[in-house]
């Protein structure tokens, strides 16, 4: 990322969380950057790129603290716990844009939509992180199913004040277990004699 980029991202995120998402306009985040509109323009052409960027941002710092190898005692629910605590962890410092994001694409479809394809490339970068194949089908439920717990525990996130984040490591904790006991029973249905072929699990714990 370039220092443009930087000052940018950082000077959009703080606009966003002091004014909201609709009221902040590309020319105000470049003279807040103090960079040439032209230049800003040329990365990020409009509001919804510098949205990518910050989940951009967030997932290459969740991958930085990634393990070069697994650990064989870890299960896959123990892996994506750990990931998607490091994501927190990340976002704790961002709360507040973050926030206005959220409202803005429950006001604006339109929002909700655009930002639709880079929390899906977040979620693939989770699952990829904590060994959990992303690709095809499969891979496409196990995203679903791992945005969906994410923005269920992002409810308790936002409202977490504790210093550890134990709430939301409680919340998630809670949603894992249920996409597990899910999932074996899924596989085992599909495992059947008379099931025959069948795509696989969401969020596998055999995966």
């Amino acid at each position: 990322m370039s220092e443009v980029d930087d000052k940018a991202l950082d000077a959009f995120l703080g606009l966003i969380a002091e004014k909201g998402f609709a009221a902040v306009s590309l020319r105000e985040v470049a003279q807040a950057a103090g960079v040439g509109f032209a230049d800003l323009h040329r990365l990020h052409p409009d509001k919804m790129s510098l949205a990518a960027a910050f989940m951009a941002r967030i997932d290459a710092e969740v991958l930085a603290g990634t393990p070069s190898a697994n650990d064989p005692e870890e299960t896959v629910r123990d892996r994506l716990f750990d990931v998607m605590m490091r994501r927190y962890d990340a976002l704790k410092p961002h709360r507040a844009a973050l926030r206005a994001l959220r409202r803005a694409g429950t006001r604006d479809p339109v929002v909700a939509v655009a930002m639709g394809p880079a929390l899906r490339r977040s979620m693939s970068a989770m699952l990829e992180a904590a060994s959990v194949p992303s690709e095809g089908l499969p891979g496409a439920l196990r995203q679903n199913g791992l945005l969906a717990i994410h923005y269920a525990v992002s409810r308790v996130f936002d409202r977490d004040e504790t210093g550890d984040l134990s709430k939301t490591m409680a919340a998630l904790d809670g949603r894992l277990k249920t996409a597990e006991r899910w999932a074996q029973l899924f596989d085992k249905y599909t495992k059947s004699p008379r099931s025959g072929a069948a795509p696989e699990a969401p969020i596998s714990p055999e995966a």
